[in-house]
């Protein structure tokens, strides 16, 4: 079965498993997104370019709206800034879901800016690695402000979303070797 279908808690039914929705996202986002330029004859850089400069403004307003939902908490924490969630319980934790929209969104300025202003200085693909890059690698280190989602995580010496992070990080890496150019700052 592609889809495997499960049963959810109020008792309806669900394509999918549960969590880690934003790597099989990212991953299945490329995938369509090959495909459609394939299908459509389109230049896939130029369109993987495109979704690299909006895609972290939507990680911005994901990770905003996980925070005033109470979901993907943080770890514990006496700092000035925790926060306490009334919906988990009464511990002052680390608002991981605003330190990850912050960097979202920084992340966007400058992807912004080397989308508009440097624009001819690389090749086509190159935004996309950068913000591929910036993306996971911030994810990799956040993650260390997050509980634990799974049971099974913590036995491992990175959670999984570490884990697939590492994959994204390496793709960034090497588009960005592939598609730079000398002249970019």
């Amino acid at each position: 079965m592609i889809l495997p279908i499960s049963k959810d808690v109020s008792g309806g039914y669900r394509f999918g498993y549960a969590g880690l929705a934003s790597h099989g996202g990212v991953a299945g986002i490329i995938i369509a997104i090959i495909i459609y330029c394939y299908k459509k004859n389109q230049k896939v850089w130029d369109v993987l370019d495109k979704l690299g400069l909006v895609g972290p403004l939507a990680g911005f307003f994901i990770r905003s709206g996980n925070f005033f939902n109470s979901e993907i908490i943080g770890t514990p924490s006496d700092m000035p800034w925790a926060i306490i969630f009334k919906r988990v319980d009464m511990l002052p934790r680390h608002p991981s879901q605003l330190y990850e929209a912050l960097c979202y969104l920084l992340i966007f300025c400058i992807v912004y800016y080397i989308y508009t202003k440097k624009r001819d200085q690389h090749q086509h693909g190159f935004v996309f690695g950068i913000t591929i890059f910036l993306v996971f690698v911030s994810r990799f280190l956040l993650e260390y402000t997050k509980v634990v989602q799974s049971s099974f995580e913590e036995s491992l010496p990175l959670d999984m979303g570490q884990i697939l992070s590492i994959p994204f990080v390496l793709l960034g890496v090497i588009v960005i070797i592939t598609r730079c150019s000398r002249k970019l700052f």
